[in-house]
This record gives structure tokens, C-alpha cells and sequence, in this order.
């Protein structure tokens, strides 16, 4: 396991370098994330970006429920998104979520994102596929490739002019949020 890299860290904001080594290096690296994604408590992660663990590389694996497995996305590109409300499929526009991020402790902000994209990624064994993802898993791809492109979800959300949240106790200690002022 390795220790989750947090704001400002550089590497967070800069984009990750294309893999092109599909070996020894490469399983471990994955399994540095994997481990570290199970560890994740408060919140719990469901998903995770090489840069997120101080590995500059365009990899990034999910998780989005204890009952499914790990996939591990490697060279990840959005190739299309869908946000046409006439879309046959109806692969609309997800309303806005609420987000949050394991590299920015506390700090919570709604981003809108598109309920289907089709992703362009290669497997550990470099084999390329083109997949259409949906729902809540095509959130966390956009989510994490955000991260290996340098993206953070705070950018996204002030590019959407909304408003950015840090977790608070009170009196009785159960969290809230509270907005943070720009």
C-alpha cells in the first residue's frame, strides 16, 4: 500500500505520461493501487489514479461497490460522451452529483458529467478495447481520467460555476457540509 498524494502536490495537476512498458513494473504498480484503493475508509474510494499514489502514469483502477472487482484502465482516452437527451438509449446528462476526492480531504462540490462515455483503454496484457460505460461507472472513469489528464474535480466544478463544500461536525458530532467562500 502506498500513501494517497494530497493537494497541492504537483503531480496531481500535471498530466501523466502514456505507459509503454507492460511488464513486471506495471503489475506492481497496479497492485500498489489496488491495495491502497481497499484501505480507503471515510470515504471510501471507488476509484484511484496512479498520480494519486506519486506515479506520474496514465493509469487509474475502480471499484464502485464492494461487490464488484477491480478493473484496471491503462492509456484511458474519452473518445465520446453523451449528453443528447434524444439519444434513442436516452445516455443523457447525469444531474449534477456531488463529488469528492481522496487526494482533497473534506472537500465535497457538485460536477456535472456525462451518463455514458465511450472509453478507449488498454488492459494489462496491452490488449486496446473500446467500451460504452454508463451510470455511475462512467462518472468515476470521467472522475479519474481527469486525474491522469491533470484535471482535478474542484477545477470542474468551478468551470460549472458551482459551489465547493468542506465536511464540518457540530455540537453532536455529525458531520454537515459547510460551503467554502471563494
Amino acid at each position: 500500500m502506498k500513501p494517497i498524494v494530497h493537494t497541492p502536490n504537483p503531480i496531481l495537476t500535471t498530466p501523466a505520461k502514456t505507459v509503454t512498458w507492460f511488464d513486471k513494473r506495471l503489475l506492481r504498480l497496479v497492485k500498489d493501487m489496488e491495495e491502497t484503493l481497499k484501505a480507503t475508509r471515510k470515504p471510501k474510494g471507488v476509484g484511484l489514479a496512479a498520480p494519486q499514489i506519486g506515479e506520474p502514469y496514465r493509469v487509474f483502477i475502480t471499484k464502485p461497490s464492494p461487490k464488484d472487482k477491480i478493473r484496471v484502465f491503462i492509456n484511458p482516452e474519452i473518445i465520446s460522451m453523451s449528453n443528447d437527451n434524444n439519444d434513442e438509449r436516452q445516455l443523457i446528462q447525469r444531474e449534477k452529483q456531488l463529488e469528492g476526492c481522496l487526494s482533497i480531504p473534506n472537500i465535497w462540490g457538485h460536477v456535472t458529467r456525462a451518463n455514458a462515455v465511450v472509453l478507449r483503454y488498454q488492459d494489462i496484457e496491452e490488449k486496446t478495447h473500446e467500451e460504452l460505460i454508463e451510470g455511475f461507472l462512467a462518472t468515476i472513469v470521467q472522475h479519474e481520467t481527469d486525474h491522469v489528464n491533470g484535471i482535478l474535480f474542484t477545477q470542474r466544478a468551478m468551470e460549472q460555476q458551482e459551489k465547493l463544500y468542506r465536511t464540518k461536525i457540530d455540537k453532536n458530532g455529525k458531520e454537515y457540509l459547510e460551503e467554502i467562500e471563494l
